[in-house]
């Protein structure tokens, strides 16, 4: 599969990403998509990315938990979305026309990620990984993969099964 990011770079990659194992891959050697929150730079598995898409507004769905925007209609599938900004616990910003979905796999369909900014793909080297345990809260932690340090840039990297799956809302997210 064949997509362009933000510069309008072309993204190649396969669309195979299989939850089961997502967690528990090794970092060495990974491609990941990397994208802006708050001005810091975040990566995920650039396997389990599908495709990426302008924001659009989504559909509101009643009684999921607050960082499930709704659904959004791409090319007649419902796919819900997730604003991990408040996922994250971060900050809200107005979004504008940087902002983006990032369609990714999870447990066999599309979920949508809005995103500030689409970077780069990258190559993790698991010799400049070192673990997220410097004053996150418990959940945020379990959601971080990790950090990777380059010369430049500090990406963190994200576990996208932990952060769709956290606790009783993992069921409701897959459902909308």
């Amino acid at each position: 599969m064949s997509d362009t990011d933000s510069t309008g770079e072309e993204l190649n990659h396969d669309e195979t990403g299989s939850d089961a194992t997502a967690a528990t891959a090794e970092i060495s050697g990974e491609r990941h998509l990397t994208f802006e929150l708050a001005e810091q730079v975040y990566g995920i598995e650039l396997a389990r990315v599908q495709e990426i898409v302008r924001v659009q507004p989504p559909t509101p769905v009643p009684d999921l938990p607050d960082y499930v925007r709704g659904v959004i209609n791409l090319r007649g599938t419902v796919v819900p979305v997730v604003d991990v900004r408040t996922r994250l616990g971060l900050e809200q910003r107005d979004q504008d026309e940087r902002t983006c979905v990032v369609v990714c796999s999870f447990r066999g369909e599309g979920i949508g990620l809005i995103v500030d900014t689409v970077c780069d793909v990258v190559e993790i080297q698991e010799s400049k990984v070192v673990a997220t345990n410097a004053g996150h809260t418990e959940s945020n932690d379990q959601m971080l993969r990790g950090l990777h340090r380059s010369d430049e840039i500090v990406t963190i990297l994200i576990c996208l099964d932990r952060m769709l799956a956290d606790d009783r809302d993992a069921d409701a997210v897959a459902a909308a």
